[in-house]
Parts: structure tokens; C-alpha cells; sequence
């Protein structure tokens, strides 16, 4: 079913998608239940100099790390994101002319949402990422906005959509001001926008601030020119970005990725560890499916997860010098 309020004040979107949420939790058993769940699930945490790392075991976020997302695994099954697929008790906000708002019933946090594009379009941020920034500026009093590239943790490739939840919970967010007191990384600036590059953290990632819409476009499509060239041919440049507005800025956290999955994922003995990080675990939350990796992990497995699928360091100084191109022009 799909419902759509009459107020469509751009202020109010945060308030309709959390009352989407608690009237799915009543009329949704499976949302209600999973929702609950996540008040009994485990977590811990890791020390590392300047921040830390936590793991969240989560047993229903299982069709999502170990998803096959393959071509010919994708052609098989059913799109779980087109409006005809979408279970009967589902219900949907109608966003704009191009997305909607659907609770996520699978959550990592206690609000959880997937915001998918209405027709069957593939997982890309490139013609997308100004949607990312609307829909961030729109939903940023309560909420997030994340993505997730269509090999970088998206469990549907082959369906455009973003990610929101609640605000302020995934590390990266609550320790980003501490990061930059502690570590004072280098900061490029021209006065409307603030570019920062992070190293030590175990992945490198890149953040964008600015209260202008056209500087972070212009910022973004620099950055994207940029990876394109270190990056496979024909393919989009491997990426896991997190978003938030608040007092008139948006902040964006861009994590180039190496790769999809560490070897762990893929073991077959006892180093075997399903984890497939996305957005939320670059952000510094592994989402952990299985009871035995949540309790075998080691903080060198954290290290050797996170060295694996972030960028190199030579990589991330090539994009630190052709970002900072367009501060000498």
C-alpha cells in the first residue's frame, strides 16, 4: 500500500517518516518484531588510539551481508525494492517524483528506512548525488542519509536507493569533531567549503562541508574524476558515503573502497568472518551476523578487515592532490 500525506512541507518529512515508522511497527508484525529484537541485541567495543571500533551482532541482518550480488544471482530473483514486490503489509511515503520512503525491516538502529527510486533503475551515486543531498537536507533534523555503491555493501545493485537512520549513531558522526581536535587533519578551504582527509583510523576517508549546494557538486564530480582514474574502466569508483545537514551545512563522509569483501568472508575453516562492510561499518559499527564471529573477533581481525577494503595509501594522496587542485585555481 502506498499512502501519501497532504502536508508536503519540506520542514515536516522528518516527522511524517517517523510516524511511517511507528505505524509499521503496529500494523507490520515482522517490522514490529525485528524492531524489538534490536532492544536484546549484543554489542562491544574496541579501543583504538584517538577512536573507537564497535560490533553490533545482529542475526536478522543476515540475507543482507551474505546477499549474492552477482549478475546472474540478481537476474534470478525478484527486485525487493520495486513497488510490485514489496511485501502487502509494506507501506511506502511518497518523497518526491522520483523516490519513496519505506521502513526498513531489517534495522541496525532503532529508525531505519530505505529511500528507493519508484522505477528499477541500477545502484549509482553518479546523477544521483544531488538527490542525496536534497534528501539529506530534507530528512536532517532526526536522520542520516548514507549509500551504499552496488559493490560496496548494497545488497540490491541493481535498484538506486539510499539509506537513513537515526541520527548521530553511527561512530564516524559522534567523533568527528574530537578527530579533527586530536589528529588536526589537513584542512583545504576557499571559504565556502572544507575538505578534510583522514588517515589514521585504520580507513582513510574523505569529508566535505559546506553550506552551498554547488560547491559540494562541484566538489563531488572533481572527486569522482578523479577515482574514475584509479578505478576499474566502465565501472563506478568504489565508495560508501554518509551524509548529515544540520544548521544550514551539509557534512558528507566519502570512504573510497579498495574492494567489496576481506578474504574472511569468503574462508572456508575457522578464520571465517561474514562480514561485508557498508556504509554503517566504515562509519566505525561492524554489523556482525553471526553469534560465533561476534565472539571470536580480535581487533587484529578489525585491522585486517578494514586494511583490506579501504584505499591504499598511494591511492588516497593521488585524490588528496587533485581535490586540492581546485583550491590553486
Amino acid at each position: 500500500m502506498i499512502f501519501e500525506e497532504k502536508n508536503k512541507s519540506e520542514n515536516n518529512w522528518p516527522e511524517q517518516t517517523r510516524q511511517l515508522l511507528e505505524k509499521q511497527k503496529t500494523s507490520w508484525k515482522l517490522c514490529r518484531n525485528n524492531y524489538e529484537a534490536l532492544g536484546r541485541i549484543q554489542t562491544r567495543k574496541y579501543e583504538f588510539e584517538n577512536f573507537d571500533i564497535k560490533i553490533q551482532l545482529n542475526p536478522e541482518r543476515i540475507t543482507s551481508s551474505s546477499a549474492d550480488v552477482g549478475a546472474p544471482a540478481i537476474k534470478l530473483r525478484k527486485c525487493f525494492l520495486c513497488l510490485e514486490n514489496l511485501p502487502k503489509e509494506q507501506e511506502c511515503l511518497v518523497y518526491n517524483k522520483n523516490f519513496v520512503i519505506l521502513s526498513n525491516p531489517y534495522p541496525i538502529f532503532q529508525e531505519h528506512f530505505t529511500i528507493s527510486k519508484k522505477h528499477h533503475l541500477p545502484q549509482t551515486i553518479i546523477g544521483n548525488f544531488e538527490e542525496l543531498l536534497d534528501i539529506t537536507h530534507a530528512l536532517g533534523k532526526f536522520y542520516t542519509v548514507f549509500y551504499n555503491g552496488p559493490k560496496c555493501g548494497s545488497s540490491a545493485p541493481d535498484h538506486m536507493h539510499f539509506q537513513a537512520v537515526t541520527k548521530n549513531e553511527i561512530p564516524v558522526e559522534y567523533e568527528f569533531c574530537m578527530m579533527i581536535e586530536k589528529l588536526g587533519p589537513m584542512v583545504l578551504r576557499n571559504g565556502k567549503i572544507d575538505v578534510r582527509f583522514f588517515e589514521d583510523h585504520l580507513r582513510y576517508f574523505i569529508s566535505f562541508e559546506s553550506q552551498y549546494k554547488g560547491e559540494l557538486l562541484f566538489a563531488f564530480k572533481t572527486f569522482v574524476k578523479a577515482f574514475k582514474k584509479i578505478s576499474l574502466l566502465n565501472e563506478e569508483p568504489l565508495m560508501n558515503i554518509i551524509a548529515t545537514f544540520h544548521e544550514r551545512s551539509w557534512r558528507l563522509i566519502i570512504f573510497p573502497r579498495l574492494k567489496h569483501r576481506p578474504h574472511q568472508f569468503y574462508a572456508d575453516d575457522e578464520s571465517k568472518l561474514l562480514i561485508s562492510p557498508a556504509a554503517v561499518d566504515m562509519g566505525g559499527l561492524l554489523i556482525i551476523p553471526r553469534k560465533e564471529d561476534f565472539e571470536k573477533i580480535k581487533s587484529e581481525d578489525i585491522i585486517s578487515i578494514y586494511k583490506q577494503v579501504t584505499l591504499p595509501k598511494e591511492y588516497f594522496e593521488y585524490l588528496r592532490k587533485k581535490i586540492g587542485e581546485i583550491f590553486t585555481k
